[in-house]
């Protein structure tokens, strides 16, 4: 028995206690989900500490001895051969590689954070620093599944659309789910966000930042040739035409997930444009942010949460932007210019709107880098890290976290996680404990058996717990 399953409508039972679907609701009361909408709100299974969460994806996989996990020890050993069980990497590596950025204490917890992010460290004590965490294999793609997905190799649901599927949306004029990746997507693509088995209503929706044009940003928001009256009219033709054509597949999961692709390409043109126009933001809250892609989505991702967005993730950039193989210093310096300021500016307002302690927030990658320097193929130092999977950091901040903690610790030198070692199925289950489920229990009944996000383990990080 699922405690937690809602019963599997019929299309038809579907279509009913929607009213024939959305498009039979007037215009001036598309702002709230209608009962019998999968999209519908729904509390969860215990008073939440967050409703929505915003997650700042560095993919590629930040280098945690650089950032957020000081290792003094490195600089002692520097340029001399560390242990053997250092050199266990995909690829060859060399001597010990200090970090060459200053780690400074901050706040009245201490927490030691690099100067890489500085200004997101004058809120170190909002900040719980996981130095624990470990994965399951050094490359990209599974990894990247594991962390958005919970499996690393078969098509599961993302945490966005299980969130979703668990809370429902606040608004369905937007996406209950949206992933933002400057200049195209990251690797694996839309699987990042994907529904998986869920219904396709919880699948994330995919916008590029990189344009200042709502109708760039949003491809095809606006219709060229029709008025909004006759593009009501053609949906609701469509409406008939599909539902004609469903009779004869009742309960077809696709076809109802290109129905609510339908009519939320339609709502969106009532409410898109003014949630992600950020000119209509004051001149000193643009500023705080920054102009420039990584400032404009994230305050982007800040007017959608204070729409009703549940799920907002905002990726780096296309590809692998923080896998630094070579040249560590310049690059990681660049990239971590690129967003300190836009999330200690999200921070900021979020705790002037009275957002920040509902509002769980998420920073990390895949993985970590190790703290040996890695080698050419004729052996030659590239002056950069290769991927480690045995030991990494993230944070978390807002919605229930407590702050100025760290939880964990990898070795002296940073290789693996070798104290309260977190899985990434222990960190989805704390993220769910905050967001109010208990993650044993939210389940959704697939090819004969219930699946839950954190697989059959995971185990709630209580330290972290507010």
């Amino acid at each position: 028995m699922n405690p937690f399953a809602r019963p599997r409508l019929s299309r038809r039972d579907f279509l009913a206690r929607a009213g024939m679907g959305l498009g039979a609701l007037s215009l001036g009361a598309l702002a709230q989900t209608p009962p019998g909408s999968p999209l519908a709100p729904h509390a969860p299974h215990f008073a939440p500490k967050a409703k929505r969460v915003i997650h700042f994806f560095l993919n590629g996989g930040p280098s945690h001895v650089d950032t957020f996990d000081p290792k003094p020890l490195l600089a002692k050993h520097a340029g001399q051969p560390l242990p053997g069980e250092y050199f266990r990497t995909e690829r060859k590596t060399g001597a010990a590689f200090p970090s060459p950025f200053k780690f400074s204490k901050y706040g009245q917890s201490g927490l030691e954070i690099s100067e890489l992010f500085a200004k997101t460290a004058a809120h170190a004590d909002d900040l719980a620093v996981v130095r624990s965490m470990y994965a399951q294999v050094p490359n990209h793609e599974p990894s990247l599944m594991l962390m958005n997905c919970g499996d690393s190799v078969q098509a599961r649901p993302s945490f966005g659309a299980w969130t979703l599927y668990g809370l429902g949306t606040e608004n369905e004029n937007l996406p209950g789910f949206v992933a933002m990746c400057p200049g195209g997507m990251p690797i694996k693509d839309s699987e990042n966000w994907q529904a998986g088995f869920l219904p396709g209503a919880f699948q994330g929706t995919f916008v590029d930042p990189q344009f200042r044009e709502v109708e760039k940003l949003i491809e095809n928001i606006r219709s060229p040739h029709a008025t909004t009256v006759m593009q009501r009219r053609q949906l609701d033709l469509l409406r008939e035409l599909n539902t004609t054509h469903g009779r004869a597949r009742e309960g077809d999961p696709r076809l109802e997930a290109r129905i609510q692709s339908f009519e939320l390409a339609f709502r969106m043109q009532l409410e898109a444009t003014d949630a992600f126009d950020i000119s209509r933001e004051p001149a000193n809250i643009r500023a705080l942010y920054g102009d420039h892609v990584h400032g404009r989505q994230t305050l982007i991702a800040r007017r959608l949460l204070e729409r009703g967005v549940r799920f907002v993730q905002l990726w780096h950039g296309a590809g692998q932007p923080w896998d630094h193989h070579d040249n560590i210093e310049g690059n990681i310096r660049k990239h971590s210019g690129d967003i300190d300021g836009p999330i200690a500016a999200l921070i900021a307002d979020l705790k002037q709107r009275g957002m920040f302690e509902d509002t769980l927030i998420l920073w990390g990658g895949e993985f970590g880098r190790t703290p040996t320097v890695e080698l050419s193929d004729s052996g030659k130092s590239k002056l950069g890290r290769d991927h480690n999977h045995y030991g990494f950091s993230v944070w978390l901040a807002g919605g229930g976290v407590k702050g100025g903690t760290v939880y964990g610790a990898t070795d002296e030198f940073g290789f693996k996680a070798v104290k309260d070692r977190a899985s990434v199925h222990d960190l989805h289950a704390t993220m769910l404990h905050l967001l109010g489920f208990d993650h044993k229990r939210l389940t959704y009944r697939h090819a004969g058996r219930d699946f839950r996000l954190t697989d059959v383990s995971g185990e709630v990080m209580q330290e972290i717990v507010a």
